[in-house]
Order: C-alpha cells, then structure tokens, then sequence
C-alpha cells in the first residue's frame, strides 16, 4: 500500500469537467455567432478562430484529466466513468470545430433556416451539457440527481429535436431544384450539425449512468 501512499487520493476532477463545459458553451455560442453572421466574412473568421480558440482550451484540460487519472489513487468517480465523460465532451467541441471549418471551407451561398435551427438546437445541447455537468458534485442530494436527470431529458428531447430537422431539411434538399454542388455542400452541414447533438446526447447518457449509480 506504500505506492498508493505516495499518489494523490483526489484530483480535482470536477472543478476540470466545469472548465470544460465552459469552453463547450463558449465554442457553441462562438458557432451560433459564425452562423448567424456568416455573410459577413471577416465576422464568420472571427467566430471560427473563437470556436478554435475554445477547442484548443478544452483540448488541455481533457489531457490533464487523462494524466491525472493515472496518478490519483481514489477518484470521487469511477475510473472508466470519468475517463468516457471527459473524451465525450472532447468530442463535442472537436465536432463545434469541424462544423465551423466545414462551412468556412464551402462557402455557402446563404445559410438556410434549416442551418440557423440546428445550430440552434447544437447551441443549447451545449448549454445543457453545461448545466449537467456542474450538478455532478453534488449528486447525493437527491433534488441534485433528479435535476441532473431532467437535464439529460431535455438533451435527449433536443437531439430528437434535432433528428427531425435534419429529416426535414434533407427532404427539402433533395426536392427542391438547387445547384448540384450547393446540395452537397448543405448535406454534409447538415450532418455535421445534426451530429453535435448526438455527441451531446452520449455525454447525457454518461451522466445518466453516473447519476443513477451515485445518487
């Protein structure tokens, strides 16, 4: 036991996992900007060095987690738990990433109301992820775990959500007589706005799993 003496008994893993869903709100509310001022050149550049700037940020502390996993002898979480939480979350903001490069790489000829509602819907996934993961702390008060539970209810309605408008925008796509190269550009948005969401939707199930074996 001389060597588990030796390693920290906690890191500070919350206070990590509040970081990050920091800069995942951050580089959500940087993407919605981009979006809604993508006509704007200059501003879309702007945005998307922001989203870059969030991600490389989140990046940092998803490797401090992965470092400090190794050297903490008790962790408040089980290991795998916060091992699948944090690269997760990762992935939501390399996804934030990809979307802003994929539509700075295209430029579109106008962004439909199809990309403003997913980035929507992306954005407030986001937000939600946010807000779940500061309730983690606490989740042996039990007002705690059932907010923490609603709060993943309501990711999963938004990627539902967000399921839906894809269907739907796909369908307008391929019904409406639109240039061949503006269909494919739209296609491969829309599906990589489609997919923060179901990236946000992985992190609600983590949390879910966490709530209900810690709670």
């Amino acid at each position: 036991m001389l060597f588990g003496k030796l390693l920290p008994r906690e890191g500070n893993f919350f206070e990590m996992f509040n970081e990050h869903g920091k800069h995942i709100a951050e580089g959500a509310r940087a993407f919605m900007a981009m979006v809604q001022y993508y006509s704007d050149v200059g501003l879309r550049e702007k945005y998307a060095a922001d989203v870059d700037s969030a991600e490389k940020q989140a990046d940092r502390i998803t490797a401090e987690v992965n470092r400090l996993l190794h050297k903490t002898f008790i962790t408040p979480l089980d290991r795998e738990q916060i091992h699948g939480l944090i690269n997760a979350m990762d992935d939501i903001l390399d996804l934030l990433q990809d979307s802003a490069e994929v539509m700075q790489l295209y430029d579109l000829k106008s962004v439909s109301e199809d990309v403003l509602r997913l980035g929507e819907i992306s954005a407030r996934c986001c937000e939600r992820v946010q807000h779940a993961v500061t309730l983690l702390p606490k989740l042996s008060q039990a007002s705690v775990a059932e907010a923490a539970l609603k709060t993943c209810e309501e990711i999963d309605r938004l990627e539902s959500d967000a399921d839906r408008v894809m269907r739907s925008a796909m369908s307008k796509l391929f019904r409406d007589n639109i240039d061949v190269r503006e269909l494919i550009k739209l296609k491969a948005v829309y599906e990589h706005l489609e997919s923060i969401s179901d990236r946000c939707e992985d992190v609600a199930n983590i949390i879910e799993g966490i709530v209900l074996e810690n709670s």
